[in-house]
């Protein structure tokens, strides 16, 4: 297994908050706690854009939102406009939703189509984009389309959950999209990662990212927030 200092574990985490009444106040503590402990990002629903950008400006810790979440169900052009949003507000990270069904009904140009006018909403700003699959609800076969359609629509990663779906990251499914999209693409662990060792256990398959709402925890740095990513 992967021997990480914290320093070097922390700036693989995206410091995560998506609980629906999370507050704005809670939504600094934690860009104060990313800054303080040295994550990757925070990532928080894009009512908060503005906010992230405010408080991370000058840092080294990126702003992140999400969108057409939690179901990707979300007409393609309400998710594009959505990224496009968060982007002028200052964000530089999108985790997007994919169409579920379309994925399931193992349609790939629609799927292509959706990630695509996404990709070119965060790329014409300047930010990356990850594509969440939720896995929890796909074949291995679903999977390993859906981390396809991500690649060629122009993704710079691909994650493997909401956090609000039955179940959460997994290794096998990590090791699956890493051999999917292979080196050059990003591969995110998140959905039920709360221990170091869960982690790790996510970086040894593949994933170069974590998304969490544990993260100080999982750092060894104190007691987590309460939160369901």
């Amino acid at each position: 297994m992967a021997e990480l200092s914290r320093e070097e574990l922390a700036a693989m985490i995206d410091h995560t908050i998506l609980a629906p009444n999370a507050s704005e106040a809670d939504v600094r503590r934690l860009c104060g706690e990313a800054k303080e402990f040295g994550f990757a990002s925070v990532c928080a629903n894009p009512v908060w854009a503005s906010v992230l950008a405010d408080e991370l400006q000058g840092s080294a810790v990126l702003a992140c939102v999400v969108v057409g979440f939690p179901f990707g169900a979300s007409a393609t052009e309400v998710k594009a406009f959505e990224a496009k949003t968060a982007v002028a507000a200052g964000v530089q990270e999108v985790d997007m939703v994919i169409n579920i069904a379309s994925a399931i009904a193992e349609d790939r140009d629609a799927l292509v189509a959706d990630i695509s006018a996404v990709a070119q909403a965060c790329h014409d700003g300047a930010a990356k984009l990850k594509v969440i699959i939720e896995t929890s609800e796909l074949t291995d076969a679903q999977k390993v389309l859906a981390c396809e359609a991500a690649v060629e629509a122009g993704a710079d990663f691909v994650k493997t959950s909401t956090g609000y779906s039955s179940s959460g990251a997994t290794a096998a499914d990590i090791a699956l999209m890493r051999k999917t999209v292979g080196p050059d693409i990003g591969v995110k662990a998140s959905g039920g990662v709360r221990t170091r060792e869960q982690a790790l256990e996510m970086i040894e398959a593949g994933a170069n990212r974590i998304g969490a709402s544990k993260g100080i925890a999982i750092i060894g740095a104190g007691e987590a927030s309460e939160g369901s990513y």
